[in-house]
């Protein structure tokens, strides 16, 4: 389960990866579509959903000629569990991270850009 942990820890750390879980949350999306709002390439786009899958937290098929991204929020089930053996962390309520997650992301900002 460490191995598991640090892996999801580690796609959390990064904004991009944050963000584009965020739009993930409203439905699938192409990668194409997932790249549209960052200012990178395709190709660091890729890598980007690469650790996500790595991770477990995005699933990637094939449909036609188009690769689509669906969010897996199972996969923060045994984070939430070890954080909350720390007696100070209540357990991830999806609903109330998504809607953490529209606020942050619904005041303008636009995504951040990674160099």
């Amino acid at each position: 389960m460490d191995d598991r942990l640090s892996l999801t820890f580690a796609a959390l750390a990064d904004p991009t990866r944050r963000a584009i879980l965020s739009m993930l949350l409203e439905d699938d999306m192409a990668v194409t579509d997932v790249a549209e709002p960052f200012d990178m390439s395709l190709a660091a786009i890729s890598k980007h959903l690469a650790i996500l899958t790595r991770a477990g937290l995005i699933s990637q098929e094939k449909r036609g000629r188009v690769k689509w991204c669906k969010l897996e929020p199972a996969a923060l089930k045994d984070p939430s569990v070890w954080m909350q053996g720390f007696g100070q962390f209540d357990p991830v309520n999806l609903d109330d991270f998504e809607r953490y997650l529209e606020t942050l992301l619904g005041n303008g900002a636009a995504p951040p850009e990674v160099g």
